[in-house]
């Protein structure tokens, strides 16, 4: 899914109050972690997801792979925590055009 940078705004500020919903530990990105990551954009929609991982290219490797397999939108990068959305099959959050 494509977000307009409208879009995109809006949901920055929805999620600025969010505190991360999972968070990575020492195994990296497990199937568990991926089950939890998609189940929570299931209910939420807008989620954080934390993962203190030092090496950059590999943090977005991780990144990349969460928005594939679960088929969410990345909104937004802060360090180590990274922004999705997916909006659920009945959307609560409403974007705007």
């Amino acid at each position: 899914m494509e977000l307009t940078p409208k879009q995109r705004q809006h949901l920055k500020a929805l999620a600025h109050p969010l505190k991360p919903v999972v968070m990575l530990g020492n195994n990296g990105l497990t199937e568990g972690v991926l089950a939890e990551i998609d189940q929570a954009l299931e209910h939420h929609e807008l989620i954080k997801v934390k993962a203190p991982i030092k090496d950059r290219e590999l943090k977005e490797a991780v990144f990349e792979t969460i928005a594939q397999q679960t088929g969410a939108t990345k909104v937004q990068q802060i360090g180590h925590v990274l922004v999705f959305y997916r909006p659920a099959k009945e959307p609560v959050i409403r974007l705007p055009r």
